[in-house]
């Protein structure tokens, strides 16, 4: 059986990205292992530790970082995070700052909403209906 183990969000610097995702979106940091100039720095949900980590990926190869600013240039976000309540996550976001270049809104059977992560992505967040 193959399962999901690491996922990842390529970041410009991974300080900065650590103080984001865990400050304001509320990760907790699992693995933090020095490679060169690099880490490998990852993050879990607090509700599921076990589960799937998200890598704060370095970008250090260039195709890449041209691919992540494609995306962002034509509004796509990077991936999707899972919410309970996207309106009050949103209102708490906002509160703190963070810029959404889609509010909460319905899309099918799922409320979708759309932030600025200050790594270079753009992430959406989903609450299933």
């Amino acid at each position: 059986m193959i399962k999901l183990y690491v996922t990842s969000v390529p970041v410009e610097d991974q300080d900065k990205a650590l103080d984001f995702y865990t400050r304001v979106l509320g990760f907790i940091k699992k693995k933090d292992v020095p490679l060169g100039e690099h880490r490998w720095l990852t993050l879990v949900s607090p509700e599921e530790q076990a589960g799937v980590e998200l890598l704060l990926e370095p970008m250090a190869f260039k195709p890449a970082r041209l691919y992540q600013q494609a995306l962002k240039e034509a509004g796509i976000p990077w991936t999707s995070f899972a919410v309970n309540d996207l309106e009050n996550e949103y209102q708490r976001l906002a509160g703190l700052g963070v810029e959404f270049s889609i509010p909460p809104r319905e899309a099918g059977s799922v409320m979708i909403a759309v932030l600025d992560d200050t790594c270079g992505n753009y992430i959406q967040l989903m609450q299933e209906l």
